[in-house]
């Protein structure tokens, strides 16, 4: 997530704003410096990758919104995508691409960077009006047909002990400058976020990033040149002690990760969409988005137009967002709109909040067929699967404040597991339960702001195993993704 004024400041709210909270049952310890050789690691990576940004920005760029009356065209247009492959440097120290990744124009001292200061400007972006127009005549495919799910029991398990947190470690950087991967000089990803994993096949796991920006990339938040929604890359790598290695990313051109799910760039009509959370079934990867309408809401929110979902039938080198797979954002408090999705047994579970950092989390199902048939899910209801009601109507599984959803289920234990960035907590929390609507464990923090100013995400690895979790996380003052390890307790 970027191109974010408000998350800004909301990111400071969380970071420093509930400074007093500390995290009791965690110890967070520093990485050492990884140089075995193995792809990805070495002095190229390691010596930069325990880099953070200082909390005082060299540059501070504020947005001054005007109105703008803007002609919207329904359906947006759409473009055949360009893709393309790529023959990589094993060696991730070599520069494949210098003439593209190589930024010479160094700007010279200033005053604000010898006294520390930020270098303030101002800039004016339009606030858009929209006023709907045909679009081009788009042959759109015929909707899932209505079906009448029955309304099922679905009683509650017990809530298993709270987990018990050891050392929590930052393991690697993802993404970025310095990263395992140099994202930088091989797809042109200088500042990302979230890190949004799952299986797309077997001995690969995909992983969705937010808001990425390349050349002239600038912290704090994503400042900078060459704006994408969002990028995919796919790693292989189970050594996740020395980080996540990244064996490629979806490109459209040389050196260049490509959006996947387009935007139309317009702030009060959809300034990007934001993967939340991906699965595969079979051959079809599908991924859960939310269309953000503004950053620009009330301090600590945004606004979503809907959560919906887009699927690739080609490995997740293109996709397509399904027409009507959407749960409308009404009057913006709707429900799951910030969706995980997860599959288990015969059903996809979705776990989803409304939009902001500050609501309660909903559940609900559907067959594995019919993920984009939005009137085959049964939501629960105090105790029953059910479509009376809809998604509007799904009872809270864990109270509110919860944001960046992560859930995972592991076969082999049959066991759940669920971390979020809990607000009033101003931390990364794990939760876990015999059964997808609980009743949930208390909530564990795993890492806060204390350790991580402007953290958020916590996304779950799904070759986490035994007693170790791996996670990625975002700050806002690093706008980049780390992978995290945390040791679980019996």
């Amino acid at each position: 997530m970027s191109k974010r004024w408000v998350a800004s400041v909301a990111a400071v709210a969380i970071g420093s704003g509930m400074i007093a909270y500390s995290n009791q049952n965690a110890a967070v310890a520093e990485p050492e410096p990884v140089s075995n050789g193995l792809p990805g690691s070495g002095p190229c990576a390691s010596e930069v990758s325990n880099e953070t940004h200082s909390l005082i920005p060299e540059k501070l760029e504020i947005p001054i919104p005007y109105p703008k009356i803007t002609t919207v065209p329904y359906p947006a247009p759409v473009t055949d995508p360009v893709r393309v492959s790529q023959a990589l440097p094993a060696d991730t120290c070599t520069d494949p691409c210098p003439d593209l990744t190589d930024e010479t124009d160094q700007a010279p001292g200033n005053l604000s960077s010898v006294l520390n200061i930020p270098d303030v400007s101002v800039k004016f972006t339009p606030f858009h009006f929209g006023i709907p127009v045909p679009g081009a005549d788009i042959q759109l495919p015929p909707r899932p047909p209505l079906v009448h799910p029955a309304t099922e029991e679905a009683p509650r398990s017990a809530a298993p002990a709270t987990p018990k947190i050891g050392d929590v470690t930052r393991v690697a950087k993802v993404t970025g400058s310095g990263s395992v991967s140099r994202t930088d000089k091989r797809y042109q990803v200088n500042g990302t976020d979230l890190g949004i994993m799952w299986e797309s096949a077997p001995d690969q796991i995909a992983v969705a990033f937010g808001d990425t920006v390349g050349k002239g990339f600038q912290p704090p938040g994503g400042q900078g040149d060459d704006w994408r929604s969002n990028v995919l890359g796919f790693s292989s790598d189970r050594n996740l002690s020395d980080g996540m290695s990244l064996d490629s990313m979806v490109q459209d051109s040389r050196c260049h990760a490509a959006e996947l799910l387009d935007s139309r760039k317009l702030d009060n009509i959809e300034i990007t969409t934001i993967p939340t959370s991906g699965f595969a079934v079979g051959n079809r990867q599908y991924m859960s988005y939310m269309s953000i309408r503004t950053w620009n809401s009330i301090p600590a929110t945004w606004w979503t137009n809907y959560g919906g979902i887009a699927y690739s039938d080609d490995g997740g080198s293109t996709w397509t967002k399904d027409p009507y797979a959407k749960w409308d954002n009404i009057f913006g408090v709707t429900k799951f709109q910030v969706a995980s999705m997860v599959p288990a047994g015969d059903f996809v579970y979705m776990f989803g909040t409304p939009n902001t950092r500050l609501g309660a989390i909903g559940l609900a199902r559907v067959p594995a067929a019919d993920v984009l048939n939005t009137s085959a899910y049964q939501y629960w209801q105090n105790g029953n699967w059910t479509p009376v009601g809809g998604y509007t109507e799904a009872t809270p599984i864990v109270d509110a404040p919860a944001a960046e959803l992560s859930v995972r289920y592991e076969e082999a234990t049959g066991k759940w597991q669920m971390a979020y960035l809990d607000t009033s907590k101003a931390a990364i929390v794990l939760r876990e339960s015999d059964s997808p609507q609980g009743v949930w464990s208390d909530g564990a923090p795993m890492v806060s702001a204390v350790e991580y100013p402007e953290l958020y995400g916590g996304f779950i690895h799904p070759w986490s195993s035994g007693d170790e979790l791996y996670f990625t996380m975002s700050t806002w003052s690093d706008y980049n993704v780390f992978l995290m390890k945390a040791d679980i307790g019996a």
